[in-house]
């Protein structure tokens, strides 16, 4: 099943659910859950530091606090719960192919480039992640017709 953050919807207990459900090395960072428009990609460790200290650092970030991964946010009112901004812990321009990019062009660029997963997209929307465990599940299976095989 495919997880992901929204830029500007999601809460600090939402994001805490998330991770301790599953054990993902990060998260794509999409517009909404509608769209799944890509904006970005954060990694697990940096999102789990960040609201580690958020929590300890800032007396008003509660459960219910906005997590904002976008620059623009909204003033809160008062008694209205503290926002966190963490724009900057994604990668804006994370690693993507196309559904239509060849197995085997994918292949390589784990290999050449040591990744770690690559994002899958069609027109700037979010179809799913390939992972390193993706690619070695593959090539057992065997790679004799990666050249026919596209997702």
């Amino acid at each position: 099943m495919l997880r992901v953050i929204t830029q500007d919807t999601m809460t600090v207990g939402e994001i805490e659910v998330l991770l301790r459900e599953t054990n993902f090395n990060g998260f794509p960072v999409v517009v909404s859950e509608e769209n799944l428009y890509l904006v970005g990609f954060c990694p697990r460790r940096d999102l789990q530091l960040a609201l580690h200290s958020a929590r300890k650092l800032q007396p008003y970030v509660v459960t219910n606090s906005i997590v904002y991964f976008k620059n623009d946010v909204p003033e809160t009112a008062e008694g209205i719960p503290a926002p966190l901004r963490f724009r900057k812990l994604i990668d804006l321009a994370p690693m993507t192919v196309t559904d239509q990019t060849p197995m085997e062009t994918v292949i390589d660029m784990f290999r050449k480039l040591g990744l770690r997963q690559v994002l899958v997209t069609r027109n700037g929307r979010l179809l799913g992640i390939i992972t390193k465990k993706d690619i070695l599940d593959f090539m057992k299976m065997g790679a004799e017709n990666a050249e026919n095989h596209s997702f």
